[in-house]
């Protein structure tokens, strides 16, 4: 049973609204501040823990507000709440009503995602882990993976956010490594012997880039099995161009770089994949249009589900354009509508400034008119 539930009050300044996820360690909602519209909340799951314990939990609170950027997940508020089960450690962080990448990257079922935007999310992440690994001593993540980056819009376009630290550890400043774990699917071979260092959080990011370009994994998942097999990494990775005829050499050379199986042979941080990520240009013009997407399948990750997001996506249009009937309600409908795009990019060229206006908290043109026309053209 959570920890929560829908309209419980915490400390008297968030209302729960609901629950958005959980791990093995922690639940996550979404909460509305009094004051400062809606946030989320992670709870630990230990209730009832000792204050050394509590201060253990929201070390990654503190971990994050001293890792300020854009591209990472900003933290408000810490403290201690109390629920039936005890005493448990909270922090509250940017909500980002768009969802996981991994929810994103699902969106576009049977297309690939666009080169040139698969590449535009990394770049963004890797800005991201290359202010953790400018730190000193470089602090590494050890769970980057497509559940752990956040997508939103602004102006922009696509704002990409990494959150989910609660791993994430200082390394030994004389050896640079760290104990290993986080995610076996997105591990390099070192982190069976219990090792991570910058390399293999780079590793991760290029096992990110490398299903977003193609929609399989470099390396099959282990099974509980064969968790400390190394064997897996004996194949010779297959080309990511031999899935996807949009990728060129340059792009794949980096992907490459990313996924070598001795770390010496990688880039040693975050810092230098990025530099090579800021001066790539696709050489194919078309490789940023999703209508020259090779066709595959979304079953690479485990636990997938088939639903029907474009569904799902016109629904939270069509409740956004309603709860935008009222002005003080534009960024709610900010948020339903920021949720449709990310479950179909294809109402992205459609909403998008739309969304951009609400989120500067301007109508456009007569709302009732912005409805009429929903419902006239529909999804």
């Amino acid at each position: 049973m959570p920890l929560l539930q829908p309209g419980d009050s915490v400390r008297n300044t968030y209302e729960v609204e609901r629950l958005l996820g959980e791990g093995a360690f922690a639940e996550v909602y979404r909460v509305k501040h009094r004051f400062m519209g809606r946030q989320a909340m992670k709870v630990f799951k230990a209730a009832g823990a000792t204050v050394a314990e509590i201060e253990r939990d929201l070390a990654e609170a503190l971990l994050l507000s001293a890792l300020r950027h854009r591209n990472i997940i900003e933290v408000f508020d810490a403290n201690v709440l109390t629920t039936a089960q005890g005493d448990s450690g909270y922090f509250t962080m940017t909500y980002v009503s768009g969802g996981s990448l991994e929810q994103y990257w699902k969106s576009f079922g049977a297309d690939l995602m666009p080169v040139a935007q698969a590449v535009d999310i990394v770049r963004q992440t890797c800005r991201a882990v290359a202010v953790a690994h400018s730190a000193t001593p470089p602090i590494i993540h050890r769970d980057i993976k497509p559940a752990n980056i956040l997508i939103g819009f602004d102006g922009a376009g696509l704002h990409v956010r990494l959150s989910d630290f609660g791993l994430a550890k200082s390394v030994n400043p004389l050896t640079l490594l760290a104990t290993a774990r986080g995610t076996m699917a997105f591990k390099p071979p070192e982190s069976l012997n219990n090792v991570d260092s910058c390399h293999s959080d780079v590793w991760a990011i290029g096992a990110t880039l490398h299903l977003l370009l193609t929609d399989k994994l470099p390396y099959p998942n282990l099974s509980e099995r064969d968790t400390d097999n190394p064997g897996r990494f004996r194949r010779p990775l297959r080309l990511p161009s031999l899935y996807n005829i949009n990728i060129d050499a340059g792009l794949e050379g980096i992907v490459l770089s990313c996924l070598a199986v001795d770390p010496a042979d990688r880039y040693p941080n975050a810092v230098a994949l990025l530099a090579d990520l800021e001066l790539w240009e696709p050489e194919n013009a078309n490789s940023g249009l999703s209508s020259e997407s090779p066709k595959t399948s979304k079953h690479a990750l485990a636990g997938y589900t088939d639903r029907d997001l474009q569904a799902e996506a016109a629904s939270a249009v069509r409740e956004a354009f309603l709860a935008a009937q009222d002005p003080l309600n534009l960024m709610t409908a900010a948020d339903l509508l920021e949720e449709a795009l990310c479950k179909d990019p294809g109402l992205r060229d459609r909403f998008g400034t739309q969304l951009e206006l609400w989120r500067k908290g301007i109508m456009h043109c007569p709302i009732d008119t912005l409805t009429n026309r929903w419902k006239t053209r529909g999804p």
